[in-house]
């Protein structure tokens, strides 16, 4: 099955560009100009990865980001960037991306990318590299040693799967026991660490080792 990317992108000539690099590479492109309508899109035909233009018509690109993290905090986005600022790259970490690009790389690196984030992995471009470590790097008021050795094996399998990006219903596939089981898993976990976003329990699974950065 190929890859399936719903593409969020203002201009439709950049827009026809990317299109064609990436079915050029075999990947099944979706795409969208306008952002609001574009969350729905979103949501009904959940792509494999979202990429999202930082500099969005209408709604911004992070509100774009924002939205559709809102209605599935699963999804797999990737942020195409002009922005090297330090605000602005945490700010979008923060949502729970999966990938940051900027703009003045080559095409090369955003196919990479693509493939990073398919396989459950991150790719941030190297010009934010040392941004991104610092954020991974930071101490943590829940990322205590004492609240790791809380987690049982099977929580820690939990904390994997959806540092990974698998929605909870993938996770219970996976694992063998039911939605409602998986997603009681899930809130212990979260209750356990101290985390109440997404975002920040895949931040904790880079930082203690489960899943690579």
């Amino acid at each position: 099955m190929p890859i399936r990317i719903l593409l969020i992108y203002r201009y439709p000539l950049v827009f026809q560009a990317l299109k064609a690099l990436m079915e050029g590479e075999g990947f099944r492109v979706m795409g969208h100009e306008d952002n609001p309508d574009a969350v729905q899109f979103a949501q009904q035909f959940q792509p494999d990865i979202v990429i999202v233009d930082y500099e969005g018509p209408g709604a911004k690109g992070l509100d774009c980001v924002r939205e559709i993290l809102a209605r599935n905090s699963a999804t797999r986005i990737i942020l195409l960037s002009r922005h090297t600022e330090e605000y602005r790259v945490r700010e979008a970490i923060e949502l729970g991306i999966r990938g940051y690009v900027l703009k003045t790389r080559t095409a090369d690196e955003l196919l990479r990318s693509i493939r990073e984030v398919a396989e459950g992995r991150t790719y941030f471009s190297p010009e934010i590299a040392h941004i991104v470590a610092q954020i991974v790097l930071e101490p943590y008021t829940y990322g205590s040693s004492r609240r790791l050795s809380e987690l049982t094996d099977r929580e820690r399998q939990v904390v994997t799967l959806i540092a990974e990006g698998h929605s909870t219903k993938e996770v219970a596939a996976r694992l063998g026991i039911s939605v409602k089981t998986a997603d009681c898993h899930r809130t212990r976990i979260m209750d356990k660490l101290n985390v109440h976003q997404t975002a920040n329990l895949v931040r904790y699974a880079i930082r203690q080792g489960f899943v690579e950065a």
